[in-house]
């Protein structure tokens, strides 16, 4: 079984006597039905799951629920005997965003307080805009997101007294020797390769074969399409060409969204396609990169929302679609092969998924810059920029960045597969696979609804 760090956090939301429903929010195969069943059962004698997405496909049992009552009623039907008190029974909804209503059940369901409940969903962001009534003190949500870098490492052996060394070695600013360099490097490649998809990673742990993987890959591809289609028949077509075209973006010298080039009509905007763009966002299977012009702290107040990039959720989906069955374009420094946008992609998730909001620069005077991250210690933003090849030490953009007063800039890094922490500077520049490290001091993949 895949160790996650979400397992703690369900854990410590069911050993506690919260006054809140928790909802597992995140895109679908990330993992969030299996962990929630794992802890539930480890703590529950009485464990009742209902799939809310299945039931609505089939018997529609839970279908226009419109009272407490009525909701005990029809849970009696399938979760029967099984339903006894609320120290020793578990309820779980599965994708409950099938049944939208039913969120603004969980407030009336909490105060009554008869069996404890934990939910998951996928869409969340979305069933909630379509929710009357919110259920507002009652619930929280937290975000879960595919396997990180660390997780990976942990379902491929690597101890926790080993990944403490590592970590000790990022806080000192320490480089690793060449010996171990090679091996976290290597780890770090079969990791773009694979992603962090539990049902690939699940695969290669088992078989070692990326043949076997990329099948895993494909299927959840289709799920994603599929997954549009039924969300918006009307539209399904615009999501499918916006998430298609993503790696395509990605490989362009901007990266970012072309308008134009979604139904080749010229004067298109991110108005246009304002609902597409939000369903790709918060079903989970895209990620967001905001672009921001006056890097200013706290970057929020500098969002331009007319720019951004798309990144897909898993850097092993983008492999898969780049590269297919060759390994070695991943593996071996090809001079031939950009591995830019891959690199981009794998930052954009682990950044995501320990809590950053991203940005990125954007300026068509003075360039790009990757990504810019708020340090709530320093109170500066910080330019990242990540290399794939040897020239990790050239970044004209991120230079003349860097020489703008105006901007107030404290810090900034330079991740890239070379061995060696170094200071330039302003500049850091450090070994790509220690962004497993990277933890915000205000966390934002917590919030209270």
């Amino acid at each position: 079984m895949l160790r996650r760090k979400m397992h703690d956090r369900i854990k410590e939301y069911l050993t506690s006597d919260s006054n809140k429903i928790l909802i597992v929010d995140g895109a679908r195969q990330v993992g969030k039905s299996f962990i929630i069943r794992t802890v539930g059962k480890e703590l529950f004698p009485n464990f009742v799951e209902i799939n809310m997405y299945d039931d609505k496909k089939g018997a529609k049992v839970f279908a226009g629920t419109g009272s407490v009552d009525d909701f005990y009623f029809r849970l009696s039907t399938v979760g029967g005997s099984r339903l006894k008190k609320k120290n020793n029974t578990l309820v779980f909804l599965d994708e409950i965003q099938a049944y939208p209503e039913l969120l603004t059940l969980l407030k009336f369901l909490k105060d009554d307080d008869r069996y404890t409940y934990i939910v998951s969903g996928s869409q969340l962001g979305i069933a909630l805009n379509q929710t009357l009534s919110k259920p507002g003190g009652r619930i929280e949500v937290v975000r879960m997101y595919p396997l990180d870098f660390e997780e990976f490492l942990w379902a491929n052996g690597v101890g926790t007294e080993a990944i403490g060394q590592l970590k000790l070695s990022f806080e000192n600013h320490q480089s690793l020797d060449e010996t171990m360099h090679r091996v976290y490097l290597e780890l770090f490649r079969k990791y773009l390769l694979v992603g962090g998809l539990p049902d690939a990673v699940n695969k290669f742990v088992e078989t070692n074969n990326i043949v076997e993987v990329r099948k895993v890959h494909d299927g959840i591809l289709s799920l994603y399409r599929e997954d549009a289609a039924q969300y918006d028949t009307e539209n399904k077509l615009k999501i499918r060409r916006v998430y298609d075209l993503i790696p395509s973006n990605l490989e362009n010298r901007k990266k970012r969204v072309q308008f134009n080039e979604i139904e080749q009509k010229r004067g298109k905007s991110f108005a246009t396609y304002a609902d597409e763009f939000e369903y790709l966002i918060q079903s989970g299977i895209a990620i967001e990169v905001k672009a921001i012009s006056n890097p200013r702290f706290p970057l929020l107040e500098s969002t331009m929302k007319n720019l951004m990039k798309l990144y897909l959720n898993d850097v092993g989906l983008l492999t898969n679609l780049l590269y297919r069955y060759n390994i070695r374009a991943v593996l071996d420094d090809e001079r031939s092969i950009n591995l830019g946008s891959v690199y981009e992609s794998v930052v954009a998730s682990e950044l995501l998924a320990h809590g950053y909001h991203l940005y990125y620069y954007d300026n068509k005077n003075k360039g790009e810059v990757d990504f810019l991250i708020d340090d709530f210690d320093i109170l500066s933003a910080v330019p990242l920029e990540v290399k794939s090849g040897k020239n990790y030490s050239t970044h004209r953009a991120l230079d003349k960045f860097l020489s703008n007063p105006d901007y107030h800039i404290k810090r900034a890094i330079v991740l890239s597969n070379e061995r060696e922490f170094r200071q330039d500077g302003l500049m850091l520049y450090v070994p790509v696979y220690f962004v497993m490290f990277f933890l915000p001091s205000n966390p934002v993949n917590v919030r209270i609804e």
